[in-house]
């Protein structure tokens, strides 16, 4: 039997502008309703595919990854409508990797990530381009007139993508639509491109456009019921079944069938868990782990010096904490010393920590404060003996299998504290040392929890914040507190109930 359709347009709540859609539910409504695959285009991001692909894979449903990207208008940084990229494969997935960073390091005037439209033809390997209709780059240009502009940008992706560009349409109930499914069509016809169908999906089910038009309402500062707030998605955005799609396409049943092909044809498999380890330059004619134990050794020897004639450890003149008795027993360090580099070496760390010195070194010696070492790094006389540390391991009876223990394997995680004042030249000093494309940052989401959300959703409905703030404050100062789990306590299971 045939799958029917395939959603190929979808904003989870990791657009954090535009959708409410969750990983887990996504995933088991989509087989729910029977079809095999399903496809998260987030808005200019690729920050749930860890998630979605894990639990799409486990649920038995092919995972697309894709994205919703604004394309500039000509040459100006300005969004001018949006394409909809889907990774075919691997090298696909790595195309949308490198046009995202470049999106997001690329400063904007306007402050958000827009991809140059030359820069799509330098990442189009392995990706299948849709224009999702009258918010795609070329349903903008059809609605504004028959101009020559549509045409002339079908052209330009059709010759980017060649025989994997597609005119999306939809039928959402929004006045925008109509004109641009018969003139997408039109185009198609005149053009020879095919047609695809998608629903532009914001939520799961047709009930939640109110608690989506409130997540809208948060992200712009605006009233629910303000009428002059702009009305730009429609509740028929959910995720509806083939058989609903089925009704709403029937008079175009080839744009199903696209949606169910482009489904096929991409065919993403994502190693996850592996390491990757970062390659320390070492002199020419030497061994990375041989060039390791000779440095830590060297360091070594400079602690245990410092702490016979009591000078400074290190150029920068910090205190060593755990020096003074470090001498007392020099063969009991080289032992714990080689215990440790044996380990390291083993497990395939030695450039990781070579790295990690090399940036603290070059931070203190331009002057940059750097912690003395916390955590279970600490735990590791290598650390101490490279300067990633400050702190004696032996004389504060400082375990190194709590950092790096062969028997758990897990990779070593150096927390490092530098002033906020000197941050930004560290990394950049380790983006021009070992390459920008080899350097990235950790991203973080701050997520609403219950007593910021209560206060928010009271914020859109119009409350006054008095009445807001005493509802919030009858929420449990606890961490990790739930809404549901709120309810369940006495006060404000009362108010609920009353109120």
């Amino acid at each position: 039997m045939s799958p029917g359709f395939v959603h190929l347009n979808l904003h989870s709540e990791f657009s954090l502008v535009d959708g409410i859609v969750r990983v887990g539910q996504l995933v088991e409504r989509t087989k729910a309703l029977g079809m095999p695959a399903v496809a998260v285009t987030d808005r200019a991001n690729l920050f749930c595919m860890v998630r979605f692909y894990r639990v799409a894979v486990a649920k038995g449903i092919k995972p697309i990854i894709g994205v919703d990207l604004p394309i500039e208008t000509e040459s100006n940084g300005v969004p001018g409508g949006r394409l909809t990229l889907l990774a075919m494969n691997g090298s696909g997935y790595r195309q949308l990797a490198r046009l995202l960073t470049r999106c997001y390091t690329v400063e904007r005037s306007t402050g958000v990530p827009v991809a140059d439209r030359r820069w799509l033809a330098e990442c189009a390997e392995g990706v299948i381009a849709i224009s999702p209709g009258p918010d795609g780059d070329i349903g903008e240009a059809l609605l504004r007139g028959p101009d020559g502009e549509a045409r002339r940008r079908a052209e330009e992706w059709a010759s980017v993508f060649p025989g994997r560009f597609y005119l999306g349409v939809q039928r959402t109930d929004r006045a925008a639509d109509a004109p641009c499914l018969e003139a997408s069509v039109d185009l198609a016809l005149e053009m020879g491109l095919p047609v695809v169908a998608g629903n532009d999906v914001r939520f799961l089910e047709r009930d939640d456009f109110e608690a989506h038009e409130a997540r809208v309402c948060i992200q712009e500062g605006r009233i629910l019921a303000d009428p002059r707030r702009p009305r730009s998605y429609s509740e028929e955005q959910y995720l509806k079944s083939p058989g609903e799609m089925a009704s709403l396409f029937e008079d175009l049943p080839e744009t199903l069938d696209n949606a169910v092909e482009i489904a096929r044809r991409c065919s993403l498999e994502v190693s996850l868990g592996g390491s990757h380890l970062p390659e320390f330059p070492v002199p020419e004619g030497r061994e990375l782990d041989e060039w390791f134990a000779e440095q830590s050794h060297a360091g070594l020897s400079r602690r245990l010096g410092a702490s016979r004639d009591g000078t400074p450890p290190n150029d920068a003149g910090e205190n060593d904490a755990g020096a003074n008795d470090a001498a007392d027993d020099e063969t009991a360090y080289r032992q714990r010393l080689d215990r440790e580099l044996e380990i390291i070496c083993r497990m395939g760390y030695p450039g990781y920590f070579l790295i990690v010195a090399d940036f603290i070194r070059w931070a203190r010696e331009h002057r940059i404060p750097v912690g003395p070492g916390r955590g279970s790094g600490a735990g590791s006389l290598v650390a101490y003996a490279l300067g990633i540390t400050d702190l004696d391991p032996i004389r504060y009876d400082l375990l190194f299998e709590r950092f790096l223990n062969p028997e758990r394997v897990s990779l070593p995680d150096f927390d490092i504290d530098f002033c906020m004042e000197g941050r930004d030249r560290v990394i950049e000093y380790v983006a021009s040392r070992y390459s920008a494309d080899h350097v990235a940052q950790v991203i973080t989401f701050g997520t609403m929890a219950a007593k910021a959300v209560v206060r928010d959703v009271g914020r859109i409905l119009g409350h006054p914040y008095g009445f807001v703030d005493r509802i919030a404050k009858l929420i449990p100062f606890e961490l990790g507190i739930t809404l549901d789990r709120a309810l369940a306590e006495d006060a404000l299971k009362e108010r609920y109930e009353e109120d």
